[in-house]
């Protein structure tokens, strides 16, 4: 037997008590029914079950559709701070009405939600629990350190489905990889059930060394780390920050500014080097360079092979690595002058640049919804012009949500169009959107022509509403 320094704790008769001393499994290959037992014992109450409407916008046409769906949650503060997996809330996909429902059966107990702010580096969301003044929560705690290693035994803890009442459950499962780079990775051996996403891991020696995870994809927003589509053990280390000092709305953009070069990059594969003439060494191929961006102030073009940034050699020879490269522009920090080694057309040259605080990107844009005709838009940002190919002066504001059975939807407007003149009025932010529809409101004139650009094309929506 082992003190388990790192056990849960949890309210027993109105007094926070920390859990008793639990086995530790005898082989790291098996664990004892008593030893999964003790475990559930610990850890189970402070698995919640996260009830919630998610908005989801389709990548296809751009429409967004409500659903009622669910998660599991792990409390890991006494005040109620719970962390769930991270495609709770992606670029699309927005939860709302969130309803945290604590313990199992006849002594469950249910709470309002609210969402916290995202974390960028790592796929995780965290929830505050709304309780009473000074409610205390059961809360796990995890170790400092995981150690995992190739082959060893883990034990998990998640949620059964509804036919099951929602029960705690058990899973054992192996770490069958670990990968360094570009930061350490623990590969789970198989699939895990969607109850089991979030949950709680625990090695045999009874420590809960992190969560089961999946890194988004590159469609859902995924930049760093990305290895989407495989169970992973998101390890205490990565998150335990957030824990400590939790995101709130506003935290996470005052930390510290993300720092922006401004370029399409890919990697130098062999078959390209080869093509060029240039070893076979790896690098970064810059596609594209936005333009005002600082890699355009620095003189970097199109074609250029990044070898070193920052005194950093640069290798990237697949897609995946080129994650170490953005993660080291975004951590680089702004305003200072950075040294870039690179390829021109085969010769090497040296230059510095000085990047800047990375723009207001989409899924952060300044967003307004209009329930008279139907219409949710949003700014137009940098990365939104260049995915559409738009003109850097393009201004005006992109639909991003048109209600259903709406005036604009029978209009025949549509998510992605973007509106340059409602009415009489030019529109070139949602301010001027807002004043636009407060004056049709005001007026209530027959017919509201739109005139609006989709793609390469401009041509006018007509709205026309029944004002009685």
């Amino acid at each position: 037997m082992r003190t388990n320094s790192l056990a849960a704790v949890w309210l027993l008769g109105g007094l926070l008590t920390g859990v008793a001393a639990a086995p530790v499994a005898e082989e790291a290959g098996a664990f004892s029914p008593a030893f999964i037992a003790s475990q559930q014992k610990a850890v189970a109450p402070a698995i919640c079950l996260l009830n919630f409407t998610a908005e989801v916008e389709s990548q296809r046409t751009g429409e967004t559709q409500k659903r009622s769906t669910r998660a599991l949650g792990l409390i890991v503060s006494p005040d109620g701070l719970v962390m769930t997996h991270g495609h709770m809330q992606s670029d699309k996909s927005t939860p709302s009405h969130i309803r945290v429902i604590v313990g199992e059966g006849d002594e469950d107990k249910e709470y309002d939600g609210v969402i916290l702010k995202k974390p960028d580096d790592i796929n995780v969301c965290f929830v505050r629990i709304q309780g009473e003044a000074g409610e205390r929560f059961p809360f796990v705690t995890f170790a400092s350190e995981e150690n995992l290693v190739l082959g060893e035994r883990i034990l998990l803890f998640g949620i059964m489905g509804e036919t099951l009442d929602f029960a705690r459950g058990a899973l054992t499962r192996g770490i069958s990889a670990v990968i360094e780079k570009p930061r350490m990775t623990y590969c789970i051996d198989d699939a895990i059930p969607f109850g089991y996403v979030g949950a709680p891991v625990i090695d045999a020696r009874s420590r809960i060394v992190g969560v089961v995870g999946y890194d988004l994809t590159p469609a859902e927003g995924g930049e760093l780390y990305v290895r989407s589509g495989h169970p992973l053990v998101y390890q205490a280390p990565l998150f335990a920050k957030y824990i400590q000092n939790p995101p709130t709305a506003d935290a996470l953009e005052t930390d510290h500014p993300i720092a922006w070069i401004g370029v399409f990059s890919q990697p130098l594969t062999d078959d390209l080097a080869e093509y060029w003439g240039l070893p076979k060494n790896g690098g970064v191929v810059i596609s594209t360079v936005v333009e005002g961006s600082p890699a355009e102030a620095a003189g970097i073009q199109r074609g250029d092979v990044i070898t070193s940034f920052d005194g950093t050699p640069m290798r990237a020879k697949k897609n995946s690595e080129i994650v170490g490269f953005t993660k080291l522009v975004r951590e680089t920090g702004v305003g200072r002058e950075i040294p870039v080694k690179l390829l021109r057309q085969g010769q090497p040259l040296d230059l510095s640049i000085v990047l800047t605080e990375r723009p207001v990107s989409a899924k952060d844009a300044e967003e307004f919804v209009e329930d008279t005709f139907g219409l949710t838009v949003r700014a137009l940002t940098t990365d939104v012009r260049i995915l559409l190919n738009l003109p850097d002066d393009t201004e005006g504001v992109i639909v991003r949500r048109v209600k259903s059975g709406s005036w604009a939807h029978l209009a025949g407007m549509r998510p992605g169009v973007i509106i340059l003149r409602f009415g009489e009025y030019p529109v070139t932010t949602i301010a001027e959107f807002e004043d636009a529809v407060n004056k049709a409101r005001e007026a209530r004139p027959a017919e509201v022509p739109v005139f609006c650009r989709a793609g390469a094309r401009t041509g006018f929506f007509r709205l026309q509403p029944r004002w009685d």
